[in-house]
């Protein structure tokens, strides 16, 4: 996993686990919330909530920024090359998806999480 993470570049990927980090605790402090009965059942909390799904959105639209721009740095270096093998291009695009495999997959967990508190304050 580290392999992907250096791959990915750590400074797009360090991004996208803080932002996961922060939807995890955002999370961790509704459940709190829930369990304890501080729930005030207005829609300020609702709204509260949606900021879950709505960071996880904001990683989302991260991870594919974070791709468009390696895209756009490795066309300028194959530009500069000239004539390139299509398994050094097809290499190059694999490793171009990685940030924004993570950003789908960190905008999954935010949309589970979301869901499974409204329906947890809801009851």
């Amino acid at each position: 996993m580290t392999d992907l993470f250096y791959a990915g570049g750590p400074l797009f990927m360090g991004i996208l686990t803080i932002l996961l980090l922060i939807i995890l605790s955002m999370s961790a402090y509704r459940i709190i919330q829930i369990v304890r009965g501080n729930v005030d059942y207005a829609t300020s909390f609702r709204h509260r909530l949606s900021y879950i799904k709505s960071v996880g959105l904001f990683a989302l639209v991260f991870g594919i920024l974070a791709q468009l721009m390696g895209l756009y740095q490795a066309f300028s270096a194959i530009e500069m090359a000239g004539d390139i093998s299509p398994a050094i291009l097809m290499g190059g695009l694999k490793v171009s998806m990685i940030t924004t495999i993570y950003g789908v997959i960190i905008f999954l967990i935010s949309y589970l999480l979301w869901m499974g508190l409204h329906y947890m304050a809801t009851d």
